[in-house]
């Protein structure tokens, strides 16, 4: 089985994708938005099981990535983030 490259899911109307390739684990969106994002045993950003999210929370912790592995686009498939 090959790398998955993105890892994808939507909360309150928004598309989250981390991009496995360009994480490097620095942590700030767990900092941020520690109940949606965690660090596998790679040391890459995935998402935990949540099951309520604030949206303004969420696309300030996809900001929060210094290497812009995090993309969030609203439901009209608009960038928000990076």
């Amino acid at each position: 089985m090959g790398l998955v490259k993105y890892e994808e899911r939507t909360f309150a109307g928004l598309t989250v994708r981390i991009d496995r390739t360009l994480c490097v684990g620095f942590g700030d969106c767990l900092e941020a938005m520690e109940e949606l994002f965690e660090l596998d045993e790679e040391g890459i950003a995935t998402f935990r099981d949540a099951m309520v999210v604030d949206s303004d929370r969420l696309v300030e912790a996809c900001r929060a990535c210094p290497v812009d592995a995090l993309e969030v686009t609203d439901s009209d498939g608009r960038k928000l983030a990076p």
